[in-house]
């Protein structure tokens, strides 16, 4: 069995939906010798255009609510004798007690880990008898349990998803012993400094908003975390009307509503909360710099709040986002990498969830060359937001998200991942079947407003987690005057100064990025 926790990545982790059962998606990892200039005359020329787009239909589907107010979605694939049970609730870590961060997760964890009628050991052996995959998870806004398996055990899946997501016992045995392996991976994780570098890119960009906190807990919530902090949050927030499930493959509509009403038609309707309303700060210009001191490279976050993934503008901003650091067209790589051999890779992305979003450009690069780096980060944000994009650079991007399409609609896991997205989001179902014709509809002028109206190139919040000593000293030169030291060991993601020791810093006034918007 697998657990998948896509808030304690912040996110990004960050969106946040596709759960992989049977194969996980590998990012390849580029390793290379180090960084060299680029040779002006090396024969080049353009890439091949990309291949006409195939023709991609959408398998048939039927939507109802059940009178407990579970919403159900059945998609009708039948290319492989295969089921795709997918249940999403509104319990993500944004739900989470104020002191009890990553109790969603745990929860979610600890579903298949032991109900009132089975164990751990018996979930995991009734599971792998039929030759199917359970997993459950949580994120930012969601938990959820997902279940794989052949259609003619369709009715065990069933009986397993009911059971795993309505009973959880949260055993002490289970709770204990979850607690410590979420404990020893934070601890893992705190060395690795993409990680650090990322939760506190969060915390400085949403604040004290849930958003900003690791879904996954700290050290010292996790172990404040009780069974009966389990069973409150279970009892709150696991609700038929507070639930969406999809059922995708090898199924007829009359089998999977008749599926869904055997165990899920006696689940009690009852009142959930919202979600407490906090606020997130405004874009601020701000630089924290986590001190690892004898590190060769330095961690690079620059970005701000962005839009939610309802926004009417989400398309054309995502488009922005790839041409300046996705795939398909990437500028950020293009410079630091190509032209000038300062890193090995940039991207930047756009997360979007139910109560905000924010853009992040990321790269990391030797330590001498930080200030260089960063001041290029600033420059390719006012270059998007001032300056027209080429006719080019947006074909490619359209070609990139129009031509990869058809692969996130594949298998019938594909199909659900997708289908819940756009359903949890309250977004219609059409917006799949007509993503291609909507990417493609983006003009030059879509993304020359959307730039303009939503990046802040003079009010980024940046993160730098490397050696100090090494580079707090260029950063005048590039716009950055004044900025806040943390030693990573002092590093504390619940204080509003992040635990920074009391040593002097520059306190003079920032001075103004070049070119920068003066709103």
């Amino acid at each position: 069995m697998m657990h998948i926790h896509d808030g304690g990545v912040p996110g990004r982790a960050r969106t946040a939906l596709i759960f992989a059962i049977h194969a996980a998606l590998c990012a390849a990892v580029l390793c290379q010798g180090p960084a060299v200039a680029q040779v002006k005359d090396w024969p080049a020329e353009d890439p091949p255009r990309p291949l006409p787009a195939r023709d991609v239909n959408f398998p048939p589907y039927e939507i109802r609510t059940l009178p407990n107010g579970m919403r159900v979605v059945v998609v009708m694939h039948h290319e492989q004798p295969v089921v795709t049970l997918r249940l999403l609730l509104q319990a993500g870590s944004v739900r989470d007690a104020p002191g009890k961060s990553g109790v969603a997760a745990l929860a979610a964890a600890l579903l298949d880990q032991g109900t009132t009628t089975r164990s751990a050991e018996q979930i995991a052996d009734t599971i792998d008898s039929i030759g199917g995959a359970l997993g459950t998870g949580a994120g930012n806004d969601l938990s959820f349990a997902n279940i794989v398996v052949m259609k003619d055990s369709l009715a065990l899946g069933f009986d397993l998803l009911s059971d795993v997501v309505r009973n959880p016992a949260f055993k002490q045995e289970e709770i204990d012993r979850q607690r410590q392996q979420a404990i020893s991976a934070l601890k893992v994780s705190f060395e690795d400094p993409d990680y650090v570098a990322s939760v506190v890119f969060d915390r400085l960009v949403y604040g004290f908003h849930p958003y900003g906190m690791p879904g996954s807990g700290t050290p010292d919530s996790l172990q404040s975390i009780t069974a009966a902090d389990l069973h409150a949050h279970h009892q709150r927030y696991y609700a038929p009307n507070n639930a969406i499930l999809a059922v995708v493959g090898d199924v007829t509509a009359q089998e999977a509503f008749a599926g869904t009403e055997r165990v899920f038609g006696n689940w009690a309707k009852r009142d959930v909360p919202p979600v407490p309303a906090t606020e997130q700060p405004v874009p601020t210009r701000r630089l924290v710099i986590v001190n690892r001191p004898g590190a060769v490279q330095t961690e690079i976050r620059a970005g701000h709040l962005g839009i939610r993934r309802e926004h009417k503008d989400y398309l054309a901003v995502d488009l922005a986002m790839k041409i300046l650091g996705g795939e398909g067209s990437n500028r950020l790589h293009r410079v630091l990498r190509s032209e000038r051999g300062l890193t090995y890779g940039a991207e930047a992305s756009m997360q979007s969830l139910k109560q905000g979003g924010d853009f992040m450009a990321d790269t990391d690069t030797r330590t001498e060359t930080t200030a260089e780096v960063l001041r290029v980060i600033v420059d390719e944000f006012q270059k998007l937001q001032r300056e027209r994009v080429h006719e080019r650079e947006l074909a490619d991007a359209q070609a990139y998200l129009a031509g990869s399409f058809p692969l996130t609609i594949e298998t019938p896991d594909d199909i659900a991942a997708q289908v819940l997205n756009v359903l949890f989001y309250g977004l219609p179902l059409s917006e799949i079947e007509s993503y291609r014709e909507r990417v493609n509809a983006i003009t030059v002028d879509d993304i020359q407003r959307v730039a303009r109206q939503y990046l802040r190139p003079d009010r980024l919040s940046v993160v730098l987690v490397g050696n100090a000593a090494a580079f707090t000293d260029t950063l005048k030169g590039v716009g950055f005057s004044t900025f806040e030291v943390v030693d990573l060991s002092d590093l504390d993601l619940t204080a509003a100064d992040f635990g920074r020791a009391a040593r002097p810093r520059p306190t003079t006034a920032s001075v103004p990025t070049p070119g920068a918007d003066p709103k």
